[in-house]
């Protein structure tokens, strides 16, 4: 029976997760040929491509199921020793890779993995994506656990509802005085500069759609960080949808001021790897209950 070992396939999880071999080979106190070795040995065992040799170095679709493999043995092996009642205060940290959102990562989500940190051997391997993409993340297996918007589990996973981050279209009282003299009519609408996170979020598209307006007139800028974001629309910079978090500063301060119209509700699901354990059981209960706090939660 073919086994894979897990010494090898923890080097290949190092390789992808530093991006290159020689990153790995500093990181697990190796020559760089030897990961080299290590990583043929394994290729060689299974009979497929892992690894494409490019900068950063990417999985092939066998290369993610045995990293895959390598991160839940490893969690597993965390979970073992300290069910055994291994000093904590000496063990080495394990790592935990998370995907989340950009506006959740500014807000709401730190604190309870910091809080978690405090109390476990833990670190944690942060990924930012937008909502819509952190589940492809999961099913790479590139990380354990995903703040998504997809509601439907990824394959060997399990979902938490969380609750809804609600957006507001928001703009600095000045920047309403200029663009909208006569309200957010769409001729105006069809003008006035609009700030967007990425050329893949589509709030503000969504927005100007369900005011009868083709997102394709106004100019816009592009923001990729959500505190920057934030700052872009207080500067003036252009209107721009906002979680409740962010705006509420300005609008006591009489920085900000709402467009009006609807809000932009974004459901938000924790998903994470279907395992028994104790660790990411622990993560996913922190971070759902922060969001209870946080969140807005909907009737059922």
């Amino acid at each position: 029976m073919m086994r894979i070992p897990l010494e090898l396939a923890e080097t290949l999880a190092a390789i992808v997760d530093d991006g290159t071999l020689d990153a790995a080979a500093a990181r697990l106190h190796l020559t760089p040929s030897a990961v080299s070795q290590r990583l043929k040995a394994l290729e060689r065992q299974l009979g497929r491509v892992l690894l494409v040799r490019s900068k950063p170095a990417r999985p092939t679709e066998a290369g993610r199921a045995v990293i895959r493999l390598a991160r839940q043995l490893a969690l597993l092996e965390h979970d073992t020793l300290a069910g055994l009642g291994a000093d904590e205060t000496t063990a080495t940290p394990i790592s935990v890779p998370l995907a989340v959102n950009a506006d959740s990562l500014a807000t709401w989500f730190l604190e309870p993995l910091a809080e978690l940190a405090r109390s476990r051997p833990v670190v944690f391997d942060l990924h930012r994506d937008d909502q819509d993409f952190t589940a492809g993340l999961l099913e790479s297996g590139a990380v354990m656990g995903a703040v998504t918007s997809r509601a439907r589990p990824v394959a060997g996973c399990r979902v938490v509802p969380l609750g809804v981050m609600r957006y507001e279209a928001m703009a600095t009282p000045g920047y309403l005085a200029r663009w909208f003299p006569s309200g957010t009519t769409p001729a105006a609408l069809g003008v006035a500069p609009v700030v967007d996170f990425d050329r893949r979020d589509e709030l503000q598209t969504d927005w100007l759609a369900g005011h009868g307006v083709d997102p394709a007139l106004p100019p816009r800028h592009y923001v990729p960080a959500s505190a920057d974001y934030a700052r872009a629309v207080r500067a003036g910079l252009g209107w721009g949808l906002l979680p409740r978090f962010q705006s509420e500063p300005g609008l006591a301060d009489g920085e900000l001021a709402g467009l009006g119209g609807p809000t932009m509700d974004v459901r938000l699901y924790w998903q994470q790897w279907n395992l028994r354990s104790p660790l990411l059981d622990a993560i996913a209960a922190a971070i759902a209950a922060r969001a209870r706090d946080l969140l807005w939660q909907p009737s059922p």
